[in-house]
């Protein structure tokens, strides 16, 4: 792919376009944190732009399900397009020169794109192999373009980064059972739910119950062995970049800590990390690296 057809000017406009979006937006960890190299940060930011696009298309308003399939293919289609060096606005070209210069790998956005179209279609998993199949595309996609953004390109990395960005993803339904609820979605899988006893008119009634406790308490258990097992991709990881993944680990792991504390009751209160919650977890990275 040929570099010839970006012009300076819409890369700058299509990077500070895609900053301003990532500052405007919320998540579990900071989008673009200090601890990112300054090189780095426009890279992300329109790798952010690219997920976040995506993700509204998938759940935009009130629209059928038919329409936002459409949506994101009109999307996956103008990805290619990009690809073929026909950006067609300066975000686009910001994308293009990102996955050019650093060397990404397009297929880990086509995996982007695909997870995000099963979530219109598909609302519920028979078993914790599927959920696993979901992340696969859904989650483990941005950890390789983050190891690969960095120049990292060891399989046994790519492997533990699999682990941390799974458990990442489901700790993220844990957290947000209620939220999922309401978009017609329950990621608990539909054979775990039968052998805890629980149905989704437990989840529709917004409130804890001893069979639901069972079933999240499994959850919560089962995500822990997948960071602990994770947390070997920080042995291939140096500098700023390795602060900031042992961040957002441990960011991951606090969520897990606040259902726990709240008797897995994640109905009443949502669990999330506050500002003190953040600079307790940067501190403790710092002292454990």
């Amino acid at each position: 792919m040929s570099e010839s057809k970006i012009e300076k000017s819409d890369l700058v406009a299509g990077y500070n376009q895609a900053r301003q979006l990532a500052r405007s937006h919320y998540e579990n960890f900071p989008v673009v944190s200090f601890l990112i190299p300054k090189k780095f940060r426009n890279d992300i930011s329109v790798i952010y732009w690219f997920a976040r696009t995506a993700d509204d298309f998938a759940d935009e308003g009130n629209y059928s399900s038919s329409i936002r399939v459409e949506k994101l293919q009109t999307f996956e289609d103008r990805f290619k397009s990009l690809l073929r060096a026909n950006p067609a606005t300066e975000l686009e070209s910001a994308l293009r020169y990102t996955i050019i210069t650093r060397k990404l790998n397009p297929e880990y956005f086509f995996n982007l794109l695909k997870a995000f179209k099963q979530d219109v279609i598909k609302t519920r998993y028979t078993d914790f192999n599927e959920v696993m199949d979901y992340c696969s595309n859904s989650a483990n996609p941005v950890g390789r373009i983050l190891l690969e953004l960095f120049n990292v390109r060891n399989q046994r990395a790519f492997y533990y980064s699999d682990k941390i960005c799974t458990a990442l993803q489901i700790t993220n339904f844990i957290q947000d059972t209620s939220i999922d609820l309401n978009k017609g979605r329950i990621y608990y899988p539909l054979d775990e739910m039968k052998k805890f006893g629980v149905d989704e008119k437990m989840f529709e009634m917004n409130e804890i119950s001893h069979n639901l406790k069972k079933l999240i308490e499994f959850s919560v258990n089962r995500v822990q062995i997948l960071y602990d097992e994770g947390k070997s991709l920080l042995e291939f990881l140096s500098g700023r970049f390795k602060y900031e993944i042992a961040w957002t680990i441990r960011g991951g792991e606090e969520i897990l800590n606040k259902i726990r504390g709240s008797d897995f009751d994640v109905f009443t209160r949502r669990p999330v990390l506050t500002k003190t919650d953040y600079l307790k977890l940067f501190i403790k990275s710092f002292i454990s690296l």
